[in-house]
């Protein structure tokens, strides 16, 4: 099969690799329909974290089943699914309290990355979920709906429930990106009555705003702060979204919320350390992490998003065969996109 393979930071090709078959009782073969290319892929792409050379790639797809292992009663072969990162089991204490991206029973990806042809799929029973019909029912727009499901909307979904947005809240999201770009929609999703997007790209401005952003803040540092502050009249967010991850950005998020405000962060943390006395000074609760994508799909998106209430797979803006892998890469590298779509098979 063909598959996307890091070379070295810059550099992605196409290699022919083992076809995945089941190894375990519990896994799942997935032919890959659609995948794409996530702003945490450019880490190790820009050099930033250390990946071997040589290795598969990709964690975000929706596809059709080819096989089960026996243990794998709940999904069966010819169901199309959604291909979340997250793995869950779906019965360890994690997976049961809600938190399928902290699962204790992961083991990963199998063999191969998402950005193939296919993917042996573990934990396939409770950790796919399933999408009524074949992909050949819905338009091109729904199925890119579909696969920001598979991480990139759970993960926006995942700051909103975090920072527990309520209706008629004021919130901040931080970061324009698409995992930001989501947050906006979670946070209307859940009620939000006023979401002011941090953002200084046009292109991004205006996704957020169609989103359901109600005021966009273009500044950074100290003016953004003021910014915010001035838009809600001194009292900060009930909320705020922390969807980058940088220093400053979180930084920017404590400065933002009210009292008693909840700071629900998913974006990578880029700094081991954290001065945490602000928060206490103002009440502010800090949670978040790595989203439970399965959770979140069952419970409300996949819904939301075959209902049409939701709109997430405009993120992608770009779109790419898996043979134009590399220049994938560097469309979301150079900021030309603000989300690659691998278009793999029908």
């Amino acid at each position: 099969m063909k598959a996307a393979t890091f070379i070295e930071p810059g550099k992605m090709v196409i290699t022919e690799a083992p076809k995945p078959t089941i190894e375990k009782k519990t896994d799942a073969v997935i032919r890959i329909i659609r995948a794409c290319v996530c702003g945490s892929d450019l880490w190790w792409y820009r050099g930033l974290s250390k990946r071997e050379s040589g290795s598969l790639v990709g964690h975000e797809a929706i596809g059709v089943v080819e096989s089960v292992g026996e243990a794998v009663t709940d999904i069966k072969a010819g169901d199309f699914v959604i291909v979340p990162f997250t793995h869950g089991c779906g019965h360890c204490a994690a997976c049961l309290a809600g938190f399928d991206g902290d699962c204790t029973n992961q083991e990963g990806g199998g063999n191969g990355g998402y950005q193939g042809e296919f993917l042996r799929y573990t934990n396939a029973n409770w950790g796919l979920v399933k999408i009524p019909g074949q992909p050949a029912d819905y338009s091109d727009e729904m199925l890119n709906n579909l696969l920001t499901l598979s991480d990139v909307m759970a993960t926006g979904y995942h700051a909103a429930v975090s920072a527990e947005v309520k209706p008629g809240d004021t919130v901040v999201v931080m970061g324009d990106g698409a995992v930001g770009l989501c947050g906006v929609i979670g946070a209307k999703l859940l009620g939000a009555k006023r979401i002011i997007a941090m953002s200084r790209h046009e292109d991004r401005q205006k996704l957020a705003l169609e989103f359901g952003a109600t005021d966009i803040v273009a500044e950074r540092g100290d003016e953004a702060v003021a910014k915010v502050m001035a838009l809600t009249d001194n009292a900060g967010a009930n909320a705020v979204l922390e969807c980058v991850g940088t220093e400053q950005s979180v930084a920017t998020a404590v400065a933002v919320a009210g009292a008693g405000a909840v700071i629900g962060r998913v974006g990578i943390p880029q700094k081991a350390e954290m001065n945490t006395n602000v928060l206490f000074r103002k009440n502010i609760g800090l949670r978040g992490g790595i989203a439970a994508v399965t959770t979140h799909d069952k419970a409300r998106l996949l819904d939301a998003v075959l209902k049409g209430e939701i709109n997430p797979g405009k993120v992608f803006t770009q779109r790419f065969t898996l043979d134009q892998i590399q220049a994938a890469y560097e469309a979301m590298d150079q900021r030309q996109a603000i989300k690659s779509l691998l278009v793999i098979s029908d």
